[in-house]
């Protein structure tokens, strides 16, 4: 099995991708497989997170590329600007991870939500993405 243990800003040559869904982007310490069927431990330092396009470094110096899986999400479109913000407020005041664009709202697909959006007055759309949520003001990496 291959071991992933940190980040580089290094870009050639890459070995191989290793494409995760966000929630498995999360994790620090995570058994995974690479793109091209090869096992993968990686073990970064604790908090880290993984971000579509990052580069990592196995133990014996290969490169392998992290791409954000497509997955359910929901999309929330508006051309009004300040519904927008007020679906931002509401998403927050829940803890959502909310992924914002001046065109729209992505969120972890959620029949709750959806209904709440609707009821806000917006357009609510099921989709499969890739999803890269606001880190947070407290984030790191």
């Amino acid at each position: 099995m291959i071991q992933i243990n940190e980040f580089t800003t290094d870009t050639m040559p890459i070995f191989t991708t290793m494409t995760l869904a966000y929630d498995q982007r999360q994790k620090s310490r995570l058994k995974a497989c690479l793109d091209n069927g090869d096992e993968a431990a990686i073990i970064l330092p604790r908090g880290s997170r993984l971000k579509d396009g990052d580069i990592l470094k196995t133990e014996n110096g290969s490169l392998v590329r992290v791409i954000a899986a497509q997955e359910k999400v929901s999309v929330v479109y508006s051309s009004d600007r300040f519904l927008l913000m007020k679906a931002c407020y509401h998403l927050g005041n829940r803890h959502t991870l909310v992924q914002i664009d001046t065109r729209f709202l992505r969120y972890q697909s959620d029949h709750v939500l959806d209904k709440m959006m609707l009821q806000l007055g917006l357009e609510v759309v099921a989709e499969t993405a890739s999803f890269e949520p606001e880190a947070g003001a407290y984030s790191h990496h």
